[in-house]
């Protein structure tokens, strides 16, 4: 998107250069990276990264400051999920945006989603300074956000993650970490910042306490968890967890479980209905709203362009989403009317159906246009702020933008933005 530095980049680019990146980061990481690595960063203007920043803290700050909605989201918890000790807000938040052609003409930025969970913090960071090292991308093109550099990041993120606690009384825990594809990111952040990383159904409860196992064996108290434990993942493993997760423990949370539902897809119709950050937001109803007709009503008035009522109907213009599935699981494109009908009337309320919007290919490549998704990464400690703080870009040429999406391509996949 900042043409000049495009074309040198793609001047100077070598395969031996990209095979050294991958070589880099598994030294680095002490395994192999899973995902794909795109071969090249995204040049952007500051202006756009810090336009993206603004609205995903406005959004944020709009939900928080909304007790109808944050009542909603609450009671769509699932039963058994709602935990205990929840703080007034997230300490992580990412804001997924789409680079769209504008009416005028001009790339803009969409809402794809907002969530208050945690991303591959450590991991980023890591990518960033292995594509400026082995890509020789000068000091000048900047990458953190809100003034932070690398240590102030490290910083940041190390406040939020510990609260303060000891280290080796702080752990992160995950469904099975050892066998995920975000591995390389757990083990960074352990390093960095002392901890342990643990299953989360070998946690140990006694008394009020939650404990954990060391590498010798020994039984260790937990005053403070990262929580990396998606509950619809959970779910569906039927993970069994040794504790209730609804009863109060002697414990503080580092991203507590209940904001991955509080702050969620579950938000873009109610950002929608309050005009929240103008048309950043594309129009959002639930299922069950559409179906009863109120809902596609309001999607008729935002312009939606929707076909005839009818069995045969295919929704081209709309995306139906799982409210809670993480890694664009779930995801349909061109729902037909048949397909929402059929999903029970009971469920219908944990679905929502978004305007699709067209993602404009922009990264001249040598395999051709490439499209990018951009992810804000926001870091909130405890009696802090919220600070836009990094970003995360995935390029794709599919019809989704995940890296699970874009197998067997080049020019694709999890990538990092540099600015001016």
């Amino acid at each position: 998107m900042i043409s000049e530095l495009r074309r040198r980049f793609n001047h100077d680019y070598s395969p031996e250069r990209y095979a050294e990146l991958l070589a880099c980061l598994e030294r680095r990481f002490g395994a192999p990276v899973e995902f794909r690595v795109a071969e090249t960063p995204i040049f952007v203007p500051r202006e756009l990264l810090d336009q993206m920043a603004g609205a995903g803290a406005e959004m944020c700050a709009a939900l928080l400051g909304n007790p109808e909605y944050i009542s909603a989201a609450r009671r769509a918890i699932p039963k058994g999920y709602c935990v205990a000790g929840e703080p007034t807000h997230p300490h992580f938040l990412t804001a997924d945006f789409a680079l769209i052609r504008s009416s005028s003409g001009r790339l803009e930025p969409r809402l794809v989603e907002i969530q208050g969970f945690p991303s591959v913090y450590a991991y980023q960071a890591v990518l960033s300074q292995t594509y400026r090292e082995v890509y020789q991308i000068e000091p000048a093109r900047g990458t953190f956000l809100s003034g932070l550099d690398e240590s102030g990041y490290w910083s940041l993120l190390g406040q939020t993650v510990l609260g303060g606690q000891d280290p080796q009384r702080v752990v992160l825990t995950e469904v099975d970490p050892l066998h995920q594809k975000t591995l390389p990111d757990f083990e960074e952040t352990a390093r960095r910042l002392g901890i342990a990383v643990v299953d989360i159904a070998s946690l140990e409860a006694e008394g009020g306490r939650l404990h954990y196992r060391s590498a010798g064996g020994v039984r260790i108290p937990i005053r403070r968890i990262y929580n990396r434990a998606i509950a619809d993942e959970m779910i569906a493993r039927q993970v069994q967890l040794p504790f209730d997760l609804e009863r109060p423990w002697d414990v503080e949370w580092a991203g507590h479980p209940n904001w991955y539902f509080l702050i969620s897809k579950f938000s873009l119709p109610w950002l929608v209905r309050a005009g929240q950050a103008g048309a950043l937001v594309p129009p959002a109803v639930y299922l069950d709203e559409f179906l009863a007709g109120e809902g596609r009503h309001r999607l008729a008035q935002a312009g939606v362009e929707l076909p005839p009522p009818g069995p045969d109907a295919v929704f081209r213009e709309l995306l139906l989403k799982p409210l809670f599935s993480f890694a664009g699981k779930g995801i349909r494109f061109d729902p037909t009317q048949k397909e929402l009908e059929a999903i029970p009337p009971s469920e219908r309320g944990a679905y929502l159906l978004q305007q699709r919007m067209s993602f404009v290919p922009n990264i001249e490549t040598p395999f051709g246009l490439t499209q990018a998704e951009i992810r804000i990464l926001y870091l909130w400690p405890d009696r802090g702020t919220l600070t836009p703080a990094l970003s995360l870009v995935r390029l794709g040429r599919g019809k989704m933008m995940g890296v699970d999406h874009n197998r067997n391509q080049e020019w694709v996949g999890g990538s990092t933005a540099f600015f001016a």
